[in-house]
């Protein structure tokens, strides 16, 4: 496996992201692709109203140009791009519907819910086509299950779970940009310890293409991903994830969007059960802003953990 193809990608992706932004996102301005910002939010969020959103169109066209450009035409790399593509595409229609309608609200749950369920089955077939192992490896304990059958809904769940878990992340600038990159760099290790040179390349992709689109994105950003890129980037996650048999480390690597769409399902049961509100808002980040942090150290704090994460998954992973 050639690291330097591995970083070429990184870079070639980054500058694609990195050019396409003084180009797109004027266009996404005079096509008047504003960001409509919920009213119950955060009150200081009102001001970026308007800020040009579905940006993540520009990091899912880097991300397949690169990886089209130096990944093998195989059906890994056909798993890899359906996944965040798909799932991308699920989240254009859903920003394109609350652009069109002007409102903070797309797609129906239901909606958005059979357009992932659709490519997550997609997936699933593939997988077979590909003879891809059903056995999900506990690397703490060193044990490993086969799940036969039961794999594939697994591989679902995870699918449903992760994206709308790094959709919830997508409420600050720069939050997912930064902490997709850490999560991303770290199953790009992984691949390269597994000798899968296309989930390397596809991982170094993502991570160029989400860097190049923080240099926009981070505070005050000037444009902002959408579902486009956030559902692209989880789709792309869970991928990489089931292809180099990583699966449970995702919950580490990825621990941020964990803690994430842990702390939106703890408000809503407290809620609706005890009429408590465990936090002054979720996703767990408004409550960092809402106590009085700056929303430059809620992303520095998010970002630190993701990184912390990250390692301590790794470690776990391929070492222990």
């Amino acid at each position: 496996m050639d690291f330097n193809i591995v970083m070429i990608t990184l870079g070639v992706s980054f500058l694609l992201a990195l050019i396409m932004g003084p180009l797109g996102i004027p266009l996404l301005r005079r096509l008047k692709f504003g960001q409509q910002i919920r009213t119950d939010g955060p009150q200081g969020h009102l001001k970026k109203a308007g800020t040009p959103t579905m940006g993540g169109i520009l990091i899912m066209l880097a991300l397949a140009l690169a990886v089209l450009r130096f990944g093998e035409k195989n059906l890994e790399t056909v798993i890899l791009l359906l996944a965040s593509l798909g799932y991308g595409l699920v989240g254009f229609l859903d920003d394109y519907i609350k652009i069109l309608f002007k409102r903070s609200l797309g797609l129906t749950a239901r909606q958005k819910l059979f357009g992932q369920l659709l490519i997550a089955a997609v997936v699933c077939v593939l997988l077979v086509i590909s003879d891809h192992s059903t056995a999900v490896h506990i690397p703490l304990l060193d044990i490993s299950f086969n799940l036969g059958w039961l794999y594939f809904p697994f591989v679902v769940f995870l699918m449903l779970g992760a994206s709308n878990a790094v959709n919830f992340t997508d409420g600050l600038d720069g939050l997912l940009a930064g902490t997709s990159a850490i999560a991303f760099g770290a199953y790009t290790i992984i691949a390269l310890n597994n000798s899968q040179p296309n989930v390397a390349i596809f991982s170094a992709a993502m991570v160029g293409a989400v860097l190049g689109f923080l240099v926009f994105n981070a505070h005050p950003a000037k444009v902002f991903m959408g579902d486009t890129g956030s559902l692209g980037i989880g789709g792309g996650l869970v991928a990489v994830a089931v292809l180099t048999k990583a699966e449970i480390a995702l919950a580490l690597i990825g621990g941020v969007f964990l803690i994430e769409i842990l702390s939106v399902i703890i408000q809503v049961v407290s809620f609706k059960t005890r009429g408590k509100r465990v936090f002054k808002m979720s996703p767990i980040h408004h409550h960092f802003e809402l106590v009085g942090w700056s929303e430059w150290r809620v992303v520095i704090s998010f970002w630190t953990a993701g990184l912390i994460l990250a390692g301590v998954g790794l470690y776990i992973n391929e070492v222990l």
